[in-house]
């Protein structure tokens, strides 16, 4: 069995369609998790992953590259506070935004901790989403370690967060704000009518025809001048060609009909 084998196998077992993902990146991930199951044949790996759940659970965890943080790049957040939601304010009396591939949960209490502050609350709706059950699942759960939470302002570690031993658990009130979900973007249908949506760090992994795609849903699933908030090395080239404009550095706007 080769890799384009192997992939095809997988799209049976669990729907993810690996040929979307750069292939010399996503091999390697593969072949060294391979190796540390004791395995150096795609057909006995296969066969691992049919028969037993627990490493097919490991599989879809380490291939699905849960990496996150609070306040990721603070300067785009600032930038999302002082600019992006008072714009969108301005037209809408409620906002829907969608962190749509939230991981472990940092970016949508991030996001919560940010429009609490801001006293807008009654103003939001929240969805948060990732194709990694356990990560979801962590996420709903809200423990974070010190490490984990060095991006947060104190200011917002004492109101938001509450303190258990060596853990920090985020406090009900922000919790309620995000609602989470299972969700895959390649094969998924999107939450439509989004005034905000964040895809960051996400579509570097992506083969080109892939990112084509997925812009033309995240098109589809925003709010006429909604805007789409990506990652630091992720910006959009010829964007009218998916019907965005820049607003911002990593801020794009879907074109107004």
């Amino acid at each position: 069995m080769n890799y384009n084998e192997f992939t095809i196998e997988i799209k049976k077992i669990c729907n993810i369609d690996l040929s979307s993902y750069k292939e010399k990146q996503m091999k390697r991930r593969i072949e060294s998790l391979m190796k540390r199951n004791g395995h150096d044949s795609y057909n006995t790996y296969i066969e691992l992953l049919k028969n037993s759940k627990q490493h097919l659970n490991e599989f879809l965890n380490y291939i699905t590259i849960n990496v996150s943080e609070f306040f990721r790049n603070p300067a785009q957040w600032l930038v999302l506070e002082q600019e992006i939601i008072p714009e969108l304010l301005k037209n809408k009396s409620k906002l829907k935004i969608w962190s749509s591939a939230c991981s472990t949960g940092e970016e949508p209490y991030s996001l919560a901790m940010l429009l609490h502050k801001m006293m807008i609350t009654n103003k939001i709706e929240i969805i948060a989403s990732d194709i990694d059950k356990d990560a979801v699942e962590k996420a709903k759960q809200g423990i974070y370690t010190a490490k984990a939470i060095a991006n947060v302002p104190g200011e917002m570690v004492r109101a938001y967060f509450i303190k258990e031993k060596d853990d920090y658990i985020i406090k009900d009130q922000i919790k309620k704000m995000v609602d989470f979900r299972i969700l895959n973007l390649l094969e998924d249908k999107f939450p439509n009518d989004c005034d905000l949506i964040l895809c960051r760090n996400v579509m570097i992994y992506f083969t080109e025809d892939t990112k084509e795609k997925l812009y033309k849903k995240f098109y589809n699933a925003l709010s006429n001048g909604g805007i789409f908030f990506v990652g630091s090395t992720e910006q959009i080239l010829m964007p009218h060609k998916y019907g965005f404009i820049n607003r911002k550095s990593f801020f794009y706007q879907r074109i107004i009909d």
